[in-house]
């Protein structure tokens, strides 16, 4: 039996940009000179963790009925997916209004519990498909991302290959000018990524994600003599 689901999908590592001066001793000489060059590095890898957001949600005469409802079915929710770590995002009890003309009346309450479910990026058709079948209402999202280490090692490379570029540009115009890099003043740099997903869907959930890159720019202030 084919299902049909509401699905956000993302690609998304979370990287904030940061800026790091690193000074280095001028020097004594008053004829120091400095070149100041921009340059990029990046690197790519396939995703090593996804997240996949998930609601139950029921509707009662009472508000204790819904919250009730949901608890249950939250409960065999969590059962279904005992190899994942599920956590809670939220939880909400409203009224229902039905409005006729200007008279709005409440007509019972709906509760909601709003899941997030990580697991690995083979895993998450299973995960959904499991999901809905114990008695999730929506499926909010699923990320594509990297874990912290992951994601730590993927930024190391990305710097250290722009600040060889940077080292390789500041070297050829310390050459044009007679120069010679003779160390670095400052430095600042940033991080953003350039994602990329793909899915597909048949009888059971398929998703495909594509790799991330990170991209590392940095601007470096080198010392020159």
């Amino acid at each position: 039996m084919k299902r049909t689901l509401a699905l956000t999908l993302a690609i998304v590592v979370l990287l904030a940009g940061c800026t790091t001066p690193l000074q280095a001793d001028a020097g004594e000489s008053g004829d120091e000179s400095t070149i100041a060059v921009s340059a990029t590095g990046a690197a790519t890898a396939d995703p090593d963790l996804a997240i996949v957001s998930l609601s139950v949600e029921a509707a009662a005469d009472s508000a204790a009925e819904a919250r009730s409802r949901v608890a249950t079915d939250v409960a065999s929710v969590r059962s279904a997916l005992a190899g994942a770590n599920v956590t809670t995002t939220g939880f909400l009890i409203e009224p229902i209004y039905e409005t006729d003309g200007e008279r709005r009346t409440m007509v019972g309450y709906r509760a909601r519990h709003s899941l997030a479910a990580e697991t690995t990026p083979e895993n998450v058709g299973e995960v959904i498909d499991r999901a809905v079948d114990s008695g999730a209402t929506s499926v909010d999202g699923v990320q594509f991302t990297l874990s912290d280490d992951q994601r730590a090692s993927l930024r190391a490379t990305a710097f250290d290959r722009a600040m060889s570029a940077a080292r390789t540009d500041a070297d050829g115009l310390a050459s044009t000018a007679d120069l010679t890099i003779t160390g670095v003043r400052q430095v600042s740099t940033g991080a953003e990524f350039l994602p990329y997903a793909g899915a597909r869907f048949e009888d059971a959930t398929t998703l495909e994600p594509g790799p991330v890159t990170v991209q590392v720019s940095v601007d470096v202030t080198y010392a020159a003599a």
